[in-house]
């Protein structure tokens, strides 16, 4: 008969909590970089968020000509036009900076660059945004990520106990915080299929925590005189190959979608493969240190708490 292939070791004995203030000191360290990466740097905001045009383009003869490009759009004087190649040397796309004077100065400049473009290129896709439009699709991503964490608080709160739901916000912010802060170091376009991609790790991150929450409650109730580190460290061992065969699967299709899509996904992608690395991270180093740190009750019936000794950081 045939027999499964066992990818993972069971009954491992990994001392997490042995080493948590050696993580979450990792964890929040690179959590404080890259808030300071926002406040100073900044992130390169897409189209959608400060407005403007994208064309993606592709020659019709050959490897498209940059130069030549670059040299014939700046002849417009419509400010900032930026011109990247893509992985076919036929493509690229074009940027021109949001024009002053409103919605139809916007459109006319987008329509100064298609008519300069000639015939030898073909344009493939067209986004314009006017600042009006940008500045509602800012706010609405801010809007949308700080409801998605708020919901998720409820969830937990309700699911589980307000510790668990503190614990999980705390490294669910931290994953986003992180993501973010990449973005800002290596100066990645940040637009709304990013917010999506944040949104989308949020909800994957959050799944791989509660699977460890649901193991650690289980667990409580089940060993009601273990010290909670020795609990806390079983219930991760005993959830880790869910935990770690889960993300290389997930990880290993997105890295498809970031191979071989388009640039339009390209984005996304990214925000998704090292979403999912530091959700690994969080939901086994992070979320349940904190935890431990807020406090948990030993008897989920409520009578009994944890003893300060037991629980001590």
């Amino acid at each position: 008969m045939f027999k499964g292939v066992d990818f993972f070791p069971h009954n491992t004995k990994i001392p997490v909590m042995e080493l948590r203030r050696y993580c979450v000191t990792i964890s929040w360290v690179a959590a404080m970089i890259a808030l300071a990466l926002l406040l100073t740097k900044g992130l390169n905001f897409g189209i959608d968020f400060k407005g403007g045009a994208l064309f993606e383009v592709q020659s019709k003869s050959g490897d498209i000509n940059i130069a030549s490009l670059r040299s014939k759009l700046g002849a417009l004087d419509l400010g900032d036009v930026q011109i990247q190649g893509l992985d076919d040397p036929r493509d690229a796309l074009i940027r021109v900076e949001q024009q002053e004077g409103g919605e139809k100065v916007q459109q006319d400049a987008a329509d100064k660059v298609q008519t300069a473009l000639g015939q030898d290129i073909a344009i493939r896709r067209v986004e314009v945004v006017g600042p009006a439009v940008s500045s509602e699709l800012k706010q609405a991503g801010i809007i949308a990520v700080s409801l998605a964490i708020v919901g998720i608080l409820l969830y937990i709160w309700f699911r589980f106990e307000w510790q668990f739901g503190v614990a999980a916000i705390l490294a669910l912010v931290h994953d986003i915080i992180i993501t973010i802060g990449v973005f800002s170091l290596l100066g990645f376009e940040f637009g709304l299929t990013e917010v999506a991609a944040l949104l989308t790790l949020a909800g994957y991150s959050i799944n791989d925590t509660v699977v460890v929450f649901d193991r650690i409650r289980e667990n409580l109730r089940r060993y009601k005189k273990m010290p909670l580190i020795e609990l806390l460290n079983l219930s991760i061992n005993e959830t880790l190959s869910r935990t770690v065969l889960t993300a290389s699967t997930t990880f290993l299709a997105v890295l498809a979608l970031y191979v071989f899509g388009t640039e339009v996904i390209r984005g996304f992608s990214f925000a998704m493969l090292f979403g999912i690395l530091i959700g690994t991270w969080s939901s086994i180093f992070v979320a349940s240190p904190f935890l431990l740190w807020i406090g948990v009750k030993r008897d989920w019936t409520g009578a009994v708490k944890a003893k300060p000794a037991a629980g001590k950081a």
